[in-house]
């Protein structure tokens, strides 16, 4: 079944944020991720890459959003909340959105080497996970994906 018009606007306009967070990860030299949590149509959350400059290996752009969006509900639970992040998250990410209860989870682009949603792990539908995240890939697919091939490229 098709979505409905609305929120595929609203997918697009969140990722579109999640892709100018990616960039500002790349201008402090971090790989180019960005990642906002949604609740009721407000961003309550935003983060990027940035465990290299915070000296942090669980600093992912999904960890900081969620991390800012707990603070911003004072709960861990972000129950009904949406992630939108530039790259399927790796495995560390997916863990957290299940224990932060993230209703549904939509990812640009694929990370074919560390994603953990349908590349090289299925950590979402695992029969073991206690909370079930909706996923919805490709949006923006492209530009994500010309983000991060932008940076490695300019890295070689």
């Amino acid at each position: 079944m098709a979505e409905p018009h609305g929120v595929a606007l609203a997918d697009e306009s969140h990722m579109r944020e999640a892709l100018r967070l990616a960039g500002h990860a790349a201008s402090l030299g971090e790989v180019p991720v960005g990642a906002v949590v949604v609740l009721d149509g407000l961003v309550i959350g935003r983060g990027y890459n940035r465990p290299i400059s915070g000296v942090d290996p669980t600093a992912h752009a999904e960890i900081v959003a969620l991390r800012q969006a707990a603070a911003y509900l004072g709960n861990y639970r972000l129950t009904g909340a949406q992630l939108y992040v530039t790259v399927e998250p790796c495995t560390m990410c997916a863990g957290a959105l299940v224990h932060a209860r993230i209703a549904r989870l939509v990812f640009g682009t694929r990370e074919p080497r560390a994603g953990a949603v349908v590349s090289t792990a299925q950590v979402l539908a695992s029969p073991h996970v206690n909370h079930r995240v909706e996923v919805a890939e490709g949006v923006l697919a492209e530009q994500a994906q010309q983000v991060m091939q932008a940076f490695f490229r300019a890295r070689r």
